[in-house]
């Protein structure tokens, strides 16, 4: 019981660690570098990539976007030269304090509460995927079943670097490997057909 226990403490710090690595180098942050959007591999091997090589991450049609309708994304995945590096673990994504904050996918949230001073939910995917939601004051519990689309909590105001009244910094990892999160929504392969006898 007690290993269960430290291997939990362990894990939140971990996360916290992350987290705050993150808020450090956000926008506004001394020193914090401005995206540049290029996303990709790390220098030194560090496991972040901006795009999946191998193909899509999910099924098309299985994840849509945690804000309703199309929100504006006013930061990029930008992913750190190293695991404390400078850089975006994510996407921002515009919203207004008070709304609505959802599934990206269904899967099984595995943490929901305050975390390093800010309300955060992740929630564990098919296919080892991990997505988190922050800042977000929570109306779901660690251990719960969720579907995609499924209201998870509220967006908090007070995002650090935001440029609207609230943002949702949405993350993606699948084990270490962080990425970028809109590829989750990507279209699957485009199919052309043939221009004659269409209209006729």
């Amino acid at each position: 019981m007690l290993s269960q226990m430290v291997r939990g403490v362990l894990a939140v710090v971990v996360l916290a660690v992350v987290l705050l690595a993150d808020l450090l180098t956000a926008p506004g942050a001394a020193g914090a570098e401005q995206p540049a959007g290029t996303g990709g591999s790390s220098a030194v091997g560090w496991p972040v990539r901006a795009a999946a090589a191998d193909g899509p991450l999910a099924p098309v049609g299985s994840y849509g976007w945690p804000l309703p309708g199309f929100p504006t994304v006013v930061r990029d995945f930008d992913p750190p030269p190293h695991p404390f590096g400078r850089g975006h673990r994510g996407v921002d994504l515009a919203g207004a304090a008070g709304g609505p904050v959802l599934a990206a996918g269904a899967g099984t949230v595995v943490f929901a509460g305050p975390l390093a001073g800010r309300g955060v939910v992740s929630i564990d995917h098919p296919g080892g995927l991990r997505t988190t939601y922050e800042p977000v004051l929570a109306s779901v519990a660690a251990g719960e079943l969720v579907e995609r689309g499924q209201q998870i909590g509220t967006l908090e105001s007070g995002h650090p670097g935001c440029a609207s009244a609230a943002c949702l910094h949405w993350g993606l990892r699948r084990g270490a490997d962080y990425l970028d999160p809109l590829q989750l929504l990507a279209p699957g392969p485009l199919r052309l057909m043939p221009w004659e006898g269409l209209g006729d």
